[in-house]
C-alpha cells in the first residue's frame, strides 16, 4: 500500500483528500506556475494489468474530450510501479461528501440534475458510455454549484457491450447504482441506457438521502436491480412528477427508459420553471421530446413463450432438490442462446449458479465439447470465491467424485 510521503516532481503534495479502496487523491500545486491541481494515485504498491490498463483509460478517453462539464486531466506521470494522474482542481468535492452536510432544496436538485443531464447528453454525443455515474464520480464546488463528472476508468467507446455472467466482485461499476444488464444476468447489451439507470439511483440518493436497495449481500442487491421496483417517495416536499422522472430512469428494461438526455433534459428545465413561478410542479407527461437519435433494434425475445415457460418450469423443479436435463436444438443463429439466457433472473433469486456450453461446428474433435465448456465456465466462477466457498466445493466435489476427479 501505498501511504508514505508522496513526491512527484513537478508538484508540490499539499494535502489528501481521499482514501479509497483502490486508489488515493490529494490537492497539489504544481511548481511550475503554481497550477492548483488533483493527483490521483494508485494504491496498491504492485497494481495488477488491469488496473493499470483502466488507469490509462481514464486519462486516455478524458483528455480527448472537449467538454466543459469533464474534469480535465493535465498529465499522467509514472510513480513507483503505476501511476499518478494530474487533474485540474476547480475546487470541488464530490456529491456524496457534499450530500452529508447538505440536504439539497427542490430548486437545487433540479439544478444540480440539469447539470449532470447535460454533461452526459454531450457524452453520449460522442459515443462514450460512463458505466459508473454514482455521487462519488459526480464533483460540486459548493460555492458555485457547478457540477463536473470523473473516472472514465471503465468507460467505454463501443456502442454496445455484452456483460458476461460474473461474480459479483469482479463485476465492473459499483453495485449499488447498476443497471440490471451490467449485472451480466439480464440476457441484453450494455449500451448508453444504462448510465441513466445509475443516473435515476444518483438522483433518488439526492432526493431521499438514502439508496433505493439498501442490502449488505451483494446478489440480494442484484436480485433488486433486475426483479423490483424503487420504492415510490413523494412526500409534501418532493413533487410527483420527480418521482415519476425517476421510476422511468430506473425502469428494468433499457427500452422502458429515457432515449435521450436532451428528452430528459427538457423534462428537468420544465420542472424547474413550474417551481420557479408557482412553487410547484403539475404532472406533465414525460419523455414528449424524448427522441433516440440513433437506431437500435429492442433486445426482447418473440414467439419464445413456449420455450422459455419450459425452461423456467424446469429451473423450478430443479431447485427444489430434484434432477433434469435439457437440450435445445436448432439451426445455428436461430436464437438458441438468447432462450436459454432468459433462465437468469430466477437463477439470482435462487442464489444459483448459471452455466452453459454448446457444442460448436469447428470443436467436433473434442469430446463432450459442451460439457467441458459449461463446467470451465462454473469452475471459474468457484475461483472467484471466498476461500470457505471454495473449501466447501471442494469437500463436495471430492465426496461425489473421490479419485475420478
Amino acid at each position: 500500500m501505498i501511504e508514505a510521503t508522496v513526491n512527484i516532481p513537478g508538484y508540490r503534495v499539499l494535502e489528501k483528500i481521499y482514501t479509497g479502496t483502490r486508489t488515493l487523491v490529494y490537492r497539489g500545486l504544481r511548481k511550475q506556475d503554481q497550477q492548483p491541481v488533483v493527483i490521483k494515485l494508485m494504491r496498491n504498491e504492485y497494481p495488477s494489468f488491469n488496473e493499470l490498463v483502466q488507469f490509462r483509460n481514464q486519462y486516455t478517453i478524458a483528455k480527448n474530450l472537449d467538454i466543459p462539464g469533464i474534469v480535465q486531466p493535465l498529465s499522467l506521470e509514472t510513480y513507483g510501479n503505476g501511476y499518478a494522474l494530474v487533474m485540474e482542481d476547480f475546487g470541488g468535492i464530490s456529491l456524496q461528501e457534499w450530500m452529508k452536510q447538505n440536504i439539497p432544496s427542490v430548486e437545487e436538485f433540479l439544478d444540480i440534475a440539469i447539470q449532470i443531464t447535460l454533461i452526459l447528453e454531450k457524452l453520449h454525443r460522442d459515443r462514450i458510455i460512463h458505466k459508473d455515474i454514482k455521487p462519488a464520480n459526480i464533483l460540486i464546488n459548493p460555492t458555485t454549484k457547478q457540477i463536473k463528472i470523473i473516472d472514465f476508468s471503465i468507460a467505454s467507446l463501443l456502442p454496445r457491450e455484452t456483460q458476461e455472467i460474473q461474480n459479483l466482485k469482479v463485476l465492473e461499476g459499483t453495485l449499488a447504482y447498476l443497471s440490471p444488464e451490467q449485472t451480466g444476468r439480464m440476457n441484453r447489451g450494455i449500451d448508453y441506457r444504462s448510465d441513466f439507470y445509475s443516473l435515476g439511483v444518483t438522483f433518488f440518493e439526492l432526493l431521499t438521502g438514502k439508496l433505493p436497495f439498501q442490502s449488505n449481500d451483494p446478489l440480494e442487491l442484484v436480485h433488486c436491480h433486475i426483479a423490483k421496483q424503487p420504492p415510490s417517495f413523494t412526500s409534501e416536499e418532493i413533487p410527483q412528477v420527480l418521482s415519476d422522472i425517476v421510476t422511468k430512469l430506473m425502469a428494468k428494461n433499457a427500452e422502458d427508459r429515457y432515449q435521450s438526455a436532451f428528452g430528459l433534459r427538457y423534462d428537468l428545465e420544465l420542472c424547474l420553471q413550474q417551481w420557479q413561478k408557482t412553487k410547484q410542479i403539475t404532472t406533465f407527461e414525460l419523455g414528449n421530446r424524448d427522441i433516440c437519435d440513433r437506431f437500435l433494434i429492442p433486445e426482447k425475445l418473440y414467439g419464445r413463450e413456449a420455450e422459455v415457460a419450459a425452461l423456467l418450469q424446469a429451473f423450478e423443479y430443479v431447485s427444489s432438490g430434484n434432477q433434469e436435463i435439457i437440450l435445445v436444438a436448432g439451426f445455428s443463429g436461430i436464437g438458441k442462446t438468447a432462450v436459454v439466457n432468459e433462465v437468469h433472473k430466477p437463477i439470482v433469486r435462487q442464489r444459483g449458479y448459471f452455466i452453459k456450453g454448446k457444442y460448436d461446428q469447428f470443436q467436433r474433435n473434442i469430446p463432450f465439447s459442451a460439457f467441458v465448456q459449461a463446467f470451465r465456465d462454473l469452475i471459474a466462477q468457484l475461483l472467484s470465491e471466498s476461500d470457505t466457498n471454495l473449501q466447501k466445493w471442494k469437500t463436495k466435489i471430492l465426496e461425489n467424485l473421490g479419485e475420478n476427479g
